[in-house]
């Protein structure tokens, strides 16, 4: 499947349609993806029956790309390989350049899949009970508006404080590198069961990035005016939160599983995508 709103999305789902057809593979893809890219081809109305007939899903866009088919495929064994088309592309192992390569690395069997598990939050906002998943974070943050909000954070129904801040991430080791990282987090590696709640310019300076217990159940309960807080997941999914409303978040059983080729490591993703330096030489 790929983003239609990139420039090079369509010429890039050819090029990849005709690498695997030349090796003997069989191309399903989205509906969408294939009128955009003007592909002949067996396609599928949705990712939840194109995920399971297909033996690789190929994702061709960018990190918010990989977001969406994330929460969409969670559970399914079929491995996703992201293709980036976008900017920076963390999430995204290979470059579209290198598409030829990485799937050369693919059908040698020289890759591991790498299991990445989700967030689950739940949520009564007013009269309505939501329920988010995210990869990278589930952030509670303030909305239209220059004052702080309040929010009262306990674990395992252990009390641990009442933030007054601009907002809370609660991160993924996969969203470490992503929002969580800007606002201070720690960069933690993908294998590392473990979860990180991150203020965002807190008003007490001692609050820092907390890790936690991948196990940690996470109450986050809203002491602000209603309208002044927003709940959302990936950054793509929102939803407001009215005064004294609660929001629970913990790691989903579900997983996606992502492809990790053999002449790549999350090191070298540092190093190439965050400039990740000691000192110069």
């Amino acid at each position: 499947m790929g983003n239609p709103e990139k420039p090079d999305s369509a010429r890039t789902v050819r090029h990849a349609a005709g690498l695997i057809a030349r090796r003997g593979g069989k191309v399903l893809a989205l509906e969408e993806t294939a009128r955009h890219a003007g592909l002949k081809v067996q396609t599928f109305p949705d990712l939840k029956s194109l995920r399971h007939a297909v033996d690789l899903l190929l994702v061709l866009g960018g990190d918010g790309t990989m977001l969406g088919v994330a929460r969409q495929t969670a559970g399914s064994p079929t491995p996703i390989l992201g293709v980036n088309i976008g900017g920076l592309g963390f999430l995204t192992a290979v470059p579209s350049a290198d598409l030829g390569r990485a799937l050369d690395h693919f059908w040698k069997g020289e890759y591991r899949l790498e299991p990445r598990a989700l967030l689950e939050a739940e949520a009564h906002c007013g009269r309505e009970r939501i329920r988010l998943s995210a990869l990278n974070d589930i952030v509670i943050g303030r909305v239209h508006s220059s004052r702080l909000i309040e929010l009262e954070v306990s674990v395992d129904g252990d009390p641990v404080t009442r933030y007054r801040c601009d907002g809370l991430i609660l991160s993924t080791p996969t969203g470490s590198t992503a929002y969580s990282l800007a606002a201070g987090g720690a960069v933690i590696h993908p294998a590392a069961r473990v979860l990180a709640l991150t203020p965002i310019c807190p008003h007490t300076l001692s609050n820092r990035s907390l890790i936690l217990p991948h196990s940690s159940v996470i109450r986050i309960t809203n002491c602000s005016a209603s309208g002044s807080t927003l709940l959302s997941a990936d950054g793509q999914v929102t939803s407001e939160l009215d005064q004294d409303d609660a929001v629970v978040i913990r790691q989903s059983r579900r997983t996606v599983q992502l492809v990790h080729l053999a002449d790549s490591s999350f090191f070298q993703a540092l190093r190439h995508k965050l400039h990740w330096r000691g000192a110069y030489l």
